[in-house]
Parts: C-alpha cells; sequence; structure tokens
C-alpha cells in the first residue's frame, strides 16, 4: 500500500447534490487503495474528520473497434477499471471542492434579485403615466385617410 493516494474528486450534478445534501464527496481513488486508507488521506489532506467510506469499483464499458471499411473486427476494446470512493464527513465538516460553483449560484441569485427590482420599478413607473401620453404615442395617425392611403 501506497503512504500517500492521490485523491481526483468527481465534478458532476450527482456529487454536488450529494455533497450539498448529505455531505458526501466522491473520488476517483487508484484500484489498491481500501477504506482505511482513503479515510486518513482525506482526514490528512483537508484536515476533517471523516465518518465513514465506501468504495465501489466500477468495470470498464466495453468498446467495439471499428475498421475504416465501416465493417466490425473481431476483437472489441475496454475502458479501464475504476474506483470510487464516497466519503462521508462528520457534522460540521465540509470541503471547499465546489466553492467556486456555490460563489458563482450566489451571484447569480444576486444579479436576478437586481433584475427583478428594476423590473418592479418599472412596471410601477409605467402604471403611473398618464392617459395623455398614450395620446401623444398616436400622432401621425391623423395624416391617413379611412383607407390607410396618404
Amino acid at each position: 500500500m501506497r503512504e500517500a493516494l492521490f485523491l481526483k474528486p468527481r465534478l458532476s450534478e450527482q456529487t454536488y447534490a450529494l455533497s450539498s445534501t448529505q455531505r458526501t464527496y466522491v473520488f476517483d481513488v487508484p484500484k489498491d487503495a481500501n477504506k482505511h486508507a482513503v479515510a486518513r488521506a482525506v482526514a490528512a489532506q483537508f484536515e476533517v474528520k471523516v465518518a465513514t467510506v465506501n468504495i465501489t469499483n466500477i468495470r470498464g464499458k466495453a468498446k467495439a473497434t471499428v475498421a475504416l471499411s465501416g465493417k466490425r473486427r473481431g476483437n472489441a476494446g475496454r475502458q479501464s477499471d475504476t474506483k470510487k470512493a464516497y466519503v462521508r464527513l462528520a457534522e460540521g465538516f465540509s470541503l471547499p471542492i465546489f466553492a467556486s460553483i456555490d460563489e458563482a449560484n450566489e451571484k447569480e441569485q444576486a444579479a436576478q434579485e437586481k433584475i427583478d427590482k428594476l423590473a418592479a420599478k418599472q412596471a410601477v413607473k409605467e402604471a403611473k403615466k398618464p392617459a395623455a401620453d398614450v395620446k401623444q404615442n398616436r400622432r401621425g395617425l391623423h395624416l391617413f385617410n379611412k383607407q390607410g392611403e396618404r
């Protein structure tokens, strides 16, 4: 077993949902890693307390190889197998993996609130306009007769 594990976080919508709701983070780990080694590596790298670790082996998908003529060959290729670790942190701990995504969401919400305020202000302004302005917008219509000719 290696001294230090290389932990690569998996960044996807599903892992983001797991991290925000259940404090569970998903990492790609080497094939020879076990739960204890992963727990020690996460605790050492991120200075957090690990509650549980679950590990799953993912078999690589079979991929058919296609010749230039378009006919299939007899031998099919495979993607390499991977290993994932689901690390659940103790209460009160979190990792800064998705911090940039959270900041972007907060900025987007602030901008949307600003736009909504401006739209509400504009709607109030439009409602306060007097009816005389509506007649001014129709200027020039008296130049046409009933058939639409000048």
